[in-house]
């Protein structure tokens, strides 16, 4: 589980040319948040988006969905240390609906999955596009984040996958 905040703004690529070349731009200054949570095993995404802040009412509703849609498996959220995550009232709604929480050791975004399709949103729908409307905006990023089951599957599964680097066996130059 992780929450990514996409801001309405240009993302361009890389330019080069003689003259010089004006981008349409939106102020920047509207903000799609987005709370997700990466089934690790067969790659569904449960969200909760708003357009004003992520906080641990957030989380809580998160966990409640996350229970709802579990038909009584046992689940256990990977979180990162953010301070609205590890808060009493996250805590007590993860013991409550029988949610364990395991939380990443702090700098390491690279041991979280949803990590992946975050980068993965930004690069279908941001990268080098310009919508004019935040509504546009905001289905943009709906939009891919519904097809992750369906048209993106494929992508997905090898992006998605179990391979970390691992430092167990790692030689050190002296």
């Amino acid at each position: 589980m992780d929450a990514a905040h996409f801001v309405h703004s240009s993302f361009p690529g890389y330019v080069w040319c003689f003259e010089r070349v004006f981008i349409k731009t939106s102020p920047g200054r509207s903000r799609y948040n987005v709370l997700g949570a990466l089934d690790a095993v067969n790659k569904n995404l449960i969200s909760v988006c708003n357009d004003g802040y992520i906080n641990a009412d957030s989380v809580c509703e998160l966990i409640m969905k996350l229970k709802d849609g579990a038909e009584g498996l046992p689940i256990t959220l990977v979180m990162d240390n953010a301070r609205y995550q590890r808060c009493t009232k996250v805590q007590e709604a993860a013991e409550e609906h029988v949610v364990d929480l395991l939380y990443l050791p702090p700098y390491s975004p690279n041991l979280n999955l949803i990590e992946r399709l975050w980068k993965f949103v930004k690069n279908k729908c941001l990268n080098c596009r310009y919508h004019e409307t935040f509504q546009l905006f905001k289905n943009a990023i709906a939009g891919i984040l519904e097809a992750t089951g369906t048209e993106f599957k494929e992508e997905l599964d090898s992006l998605l996958s179990w391979n970390f680097q691992s430092y167990s066996k790692v030689a050190i130059l002296s």
